[in-house]
């Protein structure tokens, strides 16, 4: 068995470098890759461009790397949560092109499948549409979209093996699922990692084949990012 496991977080962002294109699994702040984000804003790599749902709050997530400017465009489809990233786009520092939620998700999912595009309605007749090919289905009108083409996907899972098999755990499936294997390589930060055969293959939601590179992340934080609560009586 061909063995992903990395040593640390240092080793597993091995090659990432300026000017990359780069997957961010995660929705809102579940699931992020919080070590792997937080070991980018360590070092003096930049100009990145980011495909991400959305783009983490100013102090947490990805909006450490705005803070940093080390992101040159975000493809992101929900960025209200980020007063940093608004004064970018706003100010022209940030290119950003936004995307209908499924739509984002379809073209990792394409990516990940090996299909170079897909015909979908959503955004049609809207500036979304505008330079894209557009096609009538059964009455309707359909723009193409492209898959994304990344150097890297960085994903976070509950648990893995040393092979790369990967177990999400509830919503933090997420955008994880759909990145993992739709870049050339695909880096796996884990709660738990735990040997090849532990896991039971039923539960597996990843194959291994579609990882590169897996390690053992630590202090997760997990982050509420809109913490509500009913008033007591």
């Amino acid at each position: 068995m061909i063995t992903k496991k990395v040593n640390n977080v240092q080793d597993a962002i091995e090659g990432i470098k300026s000017g990359m294109t780069i997957m961010f699994g995660g929705f809102g702040l579940c699931g992020i890759p919080e070590n792997t984000i937080a070991a980018l804003v360590n070092t003096s790599i930049s100009d990145l461009t980011c495909i991400s749902n959305n783009a983490g709050v100013d102090d947490f997530g990805l909006g450490l790397l705005l803070q940093k400017k080390q992101v040159k465009k975000m493809i992101s489809s929900y960025v209200g949560e980020n007063a940093e990233f608004e004064r970018q786009m706003l100010s022209g520092e940030l290119e950003v092109e936004l995307t209908p939620q499924g739509t984002l998700a379809e073209r990792c999912r394409a990516a990940q499948a090996g299909i170079p595009a897909f015909f979908t309605p959503a955004g049609y007749g809207t500036e979304v549409a505008e330079g894209k090919e557009v096609r009538k289905f059964n009455g309707k009108m359909h723009i193409m979209e492209e898959a994304f083409k990344a150097e890297f996907a960085i994903v976070k899972a509950w648990k893995g093996d040393e092979a790369g098999n990967l177990i999400f755990k509830g919503t933090a499936r997420n955008f994880n699922a759909c990145m993992a294997g739709a870049a050339k390589i695909t880096i796996a930060e884990v709660e738990e990692l735990v040997p090849v055969g532990t896991l039971d293959p039923n539960q597996i939601h990843i194959p291994g084949i579609m990882v590169q590179r897996i390690f053992q992340g630590e202090k997760f934080e997990k982050r509420i990012e809109q913490r509500t609560v009913r008033q007591r009586a």
